[in-house]
């Protein structure tokens, strides 16, 4: 019963921070097509028109508005999925589509709560293992908030990425802490940065940010925090790159994808950071039995 109401708690959590996810997704998007057009650099017109709202500064500037027609929203239309499925995927306001992105991100991180507490690795016994966890949870919001916007606009921006930095090395120093040998501890948090972030870093300096972006590096040192172990570090960069063949070798063979396309690697990289934490350790003992 207890755990019953601990997946419901969480879910209802994941389904609301959720919406906030997907509602500073387009916030970061309306700012960013703000400091480009300053910049002088060309943007889509019809986007800029239609998210400039959001970049307001008025009393109501942080009031979520309709992305067509840019209606002010009420607290009813903003029900995490209740409000969405009520109005059946249309704006209450001018009836146009709203599409599946913001329900996908609330479900997406609602099953990424459900998920943590039932495969977490670690039992939480302890009030260092417990933050630990709950800084997983907050660094979820803010890849889901990645994920979106990379796997929509091909960027990772900076406004996400560095508090994830933080909450990361939150975690890595929780682990440090809490590790039975504090120096192999230590030796294997640096062999990850220099599995996911190192690797990204040299390819970034080869090809002159040709091959990857620098917000890949970035990505790559707060995901090595998260995990904090070389294993799950290779685990996540292996599941990442076999995420990334499983999408474009069946598109380059329907002749959809070519070496010209862009393929966004942070939302994959996120995939296999996932992976590896909650079903990593499972992952590295069914190995060494193998070996055995």
């Amino acid at each position: 019963m207890e755990d019953l109401l601990m997946y419901t708690i969480l879910a209802v959590l994941g389904l609301m921070l959720g919406s906030f996810a997907g509602a500073t997704v387009w916030r970061l998007r309306a700012r960013q097509l703000v400091e480009d057009k300053k910049d002088g650099e060309p943007v889509d017109k019809a986007e800029y028109k239609r998210l400039l709202p959001l970049t307001t500064t008025t009393t109501k500037a942080d009031r979520s508005r309709c992305l067509h027609c840019g209606h002010q929203l009420a607290w009813y239309d903003l029900l995490p999925l209740a409000s969405w499925l009520g109005l059946k995927g249309k704006c209450r306001y001018c009836h146009k589509k709203i599409g599946w992105f913001e329900p996908l991100m609330e479900l997406g991180l609602a099953a990424f709560f459900v998920g943590s507490y039932l495969l977490w690795p670690v039992a939480l016994d302890g009030s260092l293992l417990v933050i630990q966890f709950l800084l997983w949870l907050i660094a979820g919001v803010m890849l889901t908030i990645l994920f979106a916007y990379d796997l929509k606009w091909f960027l990772l921006p900076n406004q996400a990425m560095f508090p994830l930095i933080a909450v990361a090395a939150m975690v890595a120093i929780i682990e440090l802490m809490t590790a039975p040998q504090i120096g192999a501890a230590l030796i294997s948090l640096i062999l990850s940065i220099a599995i996911l972030s190192g690797l990204y870093l040299l390819l970034w300096v080869i090809s002159k940010g040709q091959w990857i972006g620098f917000g890949d590096v970035k990505l790559g040192l707060a995901l090595a925090l998260l995990l904090g172990n070389w294993q799950l570090a290779f685990i996540a960069l292996f599941a990442a790159n076999l995420f990334g063949s499983l999408i474009v070798i069946p598109g380059m063979l329907a002749g959809k994808v070519t070496r010209a396309t862009r393929v966004p690697f942070g939302p994959l990289l996120i995939m296999g950071c996932v992976l590896a934490m909650l079903g990593g350790p499972m992952i590295v003992d069914w190995y060494f039995t193998l070996l055995v």
